[in-house]
């Protein structure tokens, strides 16, 4: 055959396979943009929706999301309407179970409790602590100040305590979020996210000792042993009153003593008697 036939031919089949390859995919590529995408049509926020907030038909919208559907995604606006905000939605996320509180428990504080945990209140001085500077999800110590009963050495005083530690700030106040730039606020009641026995704990020390919170960083989850302090250790012990620099005491004279033996008959008696300088 001709050499020169064989490479047109070669050449031939080469561009006939690269247009076969380039109409194949156009054509693929056609086909899948005619078929339809599932789609599945979710319950999401219409709006940005704050925690404890009871959800109405007004805050809702349906939108379409492809593919995958998220876990607990709530498919119907009647199966998230008259439910309970327990953490912060936002304009167009889907609505989950794991966002809501369970039917018919109502909005505010309670179900944003977890499960096998319990709020309770804690009155704090505006003055002292933290009472100015807590807001809703920061996390603090708990210290109690007071004389221990039955107490071996009450001249230490007053004793301070950590009894609790990272326990998390439910609310300030009535206010159950921080607002819109995060400031704190006043106030003379913090509730506390606790455990049954951490309740009992603080119910005890509010009605015996005073207390007071200490912020901590939220990051900072370490739990530390940490020692009791009382007011005898912050000024040592309370000893005689040492003598002015520079001053030295005159040491006290060996005080003399007179030893005189007495005779009476076949009676002997010892009698002492200090010599007068020791009676001056």
């Amino acid at each position: 055959m001709n050499r020169k036939l064989l490479t047109i031919l070669l050449i031939s089949f080469a561009i006939a396979g690269g247009c076969a390859l380039l109409v194949y995919k156009i054509v693929s590529n056609r086909m899948m943009a005619a078929r339809p995408v599932l789609t599945t049509r979710v319950v999401a926020a219409a709006t940005d929706i704050k925690l404890g907030a009871v959800l109405t038909a007004a805050d809702l919208t349906t939108e379409d999301i492809q593919g995958t559907v998220p876990k607990g995604a709530i498919l119907k606006p009647e199966g998230a309407i008259g439910r309970g905000v327990i953490s912060d939605l936002y304009q167009g996320e889907p609505v989950l179970e794991s966002r809501l509180a369970p039917q018919g428990s109502g909005g505010g504080l309670a179900p944003t409790i977890p499960q096998g945990m319990r709020a309770t209140a804690v009155h704090v001085d505006q003055v002292v602590g933290v009472a100015g500077f807590v807001t809703p999800g920061m996390r603090v110590d708990v210290l109690v100040s007071g004389t221990p009963p039955g107490a071996q050495n009450p001249d230490q005083g007053t004793v301070t305590k950590t009894i609790l530690q990272n326990i998390a700030v439910l609310s300030a106040g009535t206010d159950i979020q921080k607002d819109a730039e995060g400031k704190p606020q006043q106030v003379q009641v913090v509730t506390l996210l606790v455990t049954p026995d951490q309740a009992q704990t603080l119910s005890l020390a509010a009605t015996e000792m005073k207390i007071q919170l200490v912020l901590r960083n939220p990051t900072d989850t370490k739990v530390s042993p940490v020692n009791a302090t009382a007011m005898g250790q912050m000024f040592g012990e309370m000893g005689p009153a040492a003598p002015h620099p520079g001053v030295r005491r005159a040491p006290k004279a060996a005080t003399k003593v007179y030893t005189i033996e007495v005779i009476n008959g076949n009676k002997t008696d010892e009698q002492k008697f200090k010599s007068p300088e020791a009676k001056q």
